[in-house]
């Protein structure tokens, strides 16, 4: 299977406008990703979108949009489905370690297929429900694109966090109720409208901390 050549202008242009520098390699590795992804999506259901030009923009773009507020050395991705926005993070800073979770089997086949495909050795794919995981070290930063509440998130995952960790979450409209839901002794850091090149609708980035208590 070979991609339009489109797609791969799309994505030229997607990157220049997230003014994104990406190498050669490594945007052949993005499409190398995409082009796996249409080839497994055939036969299981890895995400809802079809069509190959969306998939640049609500995939790859969206979630490249996410890089000037990740940090090194390391990112846990929870609830990474078929690896968004771990895969394309990984790609774009082979520096930063990546931990991908997920519990659901078909998906980390996936993701160890791109993995030894592409060749990625600072992703590592964690078959598993979050409350299930046991990392030797916690993290300092933990990403979820999809995966629940605000509430739930930091709920579900502080186990696995350094106290001082920031909580990445990307949403679509501005969830003013699921902030007012967020457990005690966590808030909103900052917050970020995100412009993602070919996406109608609203993107957002919150980044949630633990809160300290002022003396």
């Amino acid at each position: 299977m070979t991609l339009p050549q489109d797609l791969q202008t799309h994505l030229d242009q997607g990157l220049q406008s997230l003014e994104v520098a990406a190498t050669s390699q490594q945007k052949q590795q993005l499409l190398d990703y995409l082009l796996l992804l249409i080839k497994w999506n055939q036969a299981y259901n890895l995400t809802a979108v079809r069509d190959p030009l969306q998939m640049v923009k609500r995939h790859l773009l969206d979630s490249l949009a996410l890089l000037p507020y990740v940090k090194q050395p390391e990112i846990t991705d929870v609830g990474s489905g078929a690896g968004l926005p771990g895969i394309p993070l990984a790609i774009l800073c082979p520096d930063l370690q990546v931990n991908s979770l997920d519990s659901n089997g078909k998906k980390t086949r996936f993701q160890f297929q791109v993995k030894a495909a592409l060749g990625l050795d600072n992703l590592e794919v964690h078959q598993t429900r979050v409350e299930n995981f046991h990392p030797a070290t916690r993290s300092q930063q933990l990403v979820s694109r999809a995966f629940a509440s605000l509430k739930d998130f930091v709920n579900l995952t502080s186990s696995l966090a350094t106290d001082d960790a920031r909580w990445l979450a990307m949403k679509g409209q501005y969830p003013h109720q699921e902030l007012q839901e967020l457990p005690k002794g966590f808030g909103l850091l900052t917050s970020q409208t995100l412009e993602v090149p070919g996406q109608e609708g609203q993107r957002h980035l919150l980044i949630l901390q633990r809160q300290t208590e002022k003396g």
